[in-house]
């Protein structure tokens, strides 16, 4: 289950989105236990939570779910805001091989003056008598501000480099990936396409255009080339770059002029590539599209918006080609998406008067998938 539970802060912060609420609703008395109630019902075995308020998280949401059978991981917002991001796993399901925070943050780089986060944990499924891989879970909110596609690309970006170096296995492969959370982006858009294509030439792209939830250009700036600097050590392809130390076998006094222009031109032509790239095979548990009606689906609705920004993405391998009459595909270690939550559309949310009411008490629906892992 991917769920963004709504910090009680925040909706404090932004009451302008909530004021077609009754006021009742909205108190984190009567928010919670009906929260808590959808988690029991749903019973995953796994939940990725954003907008987990620290001081609720350690009064209440963690005790509760220590009470239903699971483990939690948290990682908080390192700046002022006090919510952040937990992954919790039932522990009669998995144990825990390892605990991975992303700080979006860096101090030494302008570009990532903000404090969102993301969490990576490797899991081991307790299966008997089976020799099961790990399985990568991954849970991040991404910046919310719809003009700043760049900083939403290197988060982006940093986050896909923590997983290809926990996911990474001794043969070369990646064991099966769950990446969930709060994209703050739209289905089709740049950064969506970037996830399940696993390529983008951004060149030319503006940066208020990367997420899609504006459709406005004005004045905008297009992405710069390369995005981020490269003291962030992560390359083009979403992987932290190891810093290899050259052999010394001339000196730069001994190195032709043709040797010479070589090098540079080699330099230049890697630092100015618009395209970026992950390796790994990425689908969507959603299609966003009603499939009856082709009406989109929505994951959040309040007083501003009604569109789909959350996700579970999944390491699906073959299987997308799985569908075709007669064609059987082993899959070694992957993920076959066995069933879905069904999602609503906006106007069966404003039925219900929108976002938080009665019964579902965020601004988020919760998004869950049942998955069968092939051994």
């Amino acid at each position: 289950m991917s769920y963004n539970i709504l910090s009680q802060d925040l909706l404090e912060d932004n009451s302008h989105l909530y004021r077609h609420c009754r006021r009742p609703v909205l108190h984190w008395s009567f928010r919670f236990p009906n929260i808590l109630k959808e988690i029991k019902h749903f019973d995953a075995d796994v939940l990725c939570l954003q907008e987990v308020q620290e001081d609720h998280y350690g009064t209440e949401i963690r005790p509760s779910l220590e009470s239903l059978g699971y483990h939690c991981e948290y990682k908080m917002r390192t700046g002022k805001k006090p919510d952040g991001c937990a992954i919790c796993f039932k522990h009669s399901k998995f144990s825990l091989l390892s605990v991975n925070p992303v700080e979006f943050y860096r101090p030494d780089i302008p570009l990532l003056d903000r404090d969102n986060v993301g969490l990576v944990l490797l899991l081991q499924p307790k299966i008997p008598y089976a020799a099961s891989p790990a399985i990568c879970v991954a849970n991040t909110h991404l910046l919310y501000n719809p003009r700043r596609g760049d900083i939403k690309l290197t988060q982006l970006a940093m986050l896909l480099a923590e997983i290809s170096s926990v996911a990474h296995q001794k043969d070369g492969s990646f064991c099966p990936i769950v990446m969930c959370g709060d994209f703050n982006s739209v289905p089709g858009s740049p950064l969506y396409s970037f996830i399940k294509e696993g390529k983008l030439n951004y060149e030319g792209l503006a940066i208020g255009k990367v997420s899609g939830q504006e459709q406005s250009s004005r004045g905008q700036r297009i992405l710069s080339i390369p995005i981020w600097p490269p003291n962030l050590g992560i390359s083009q392809n979403c992987v932290y770059e190891v810093q290899q130390v050259p052999k010394v076998e001339k000196t730069d006094s001994d190195l032709t002029q043709t040797e010479l222009k070589k090098t540079e031109v080699l330099v230049t032509a890697e630092k100015l590539s618009s395209n970026l790239q992950h390796h790994f095979s990425l689908s969507s548990v959603y299609s966003h599209y009603s499939p009856d009606t082709g009406i989109p689906e929505v994951t959040t609705c309040h007083s501003r918006s009604a569109i789909t920004v959350d996700y579970i993405f999944y390491s699906a391998e073959k299987e997308d080609i799985a569908g075709l009459p007669g064609a059987e595909v082993a899959l070694v270690g992957g993920l076959k998406l066995l069933a879905r939550l069904s999602l609503l559309t906006e106007q069966d949310l404003w039925t219900v008067n929108g976002l938080p009411n009665e019964n579902n008490s965020s601004d988020h629906l919760p998004l869950l998938a049942k998955f069968r892992l092939e051994l």
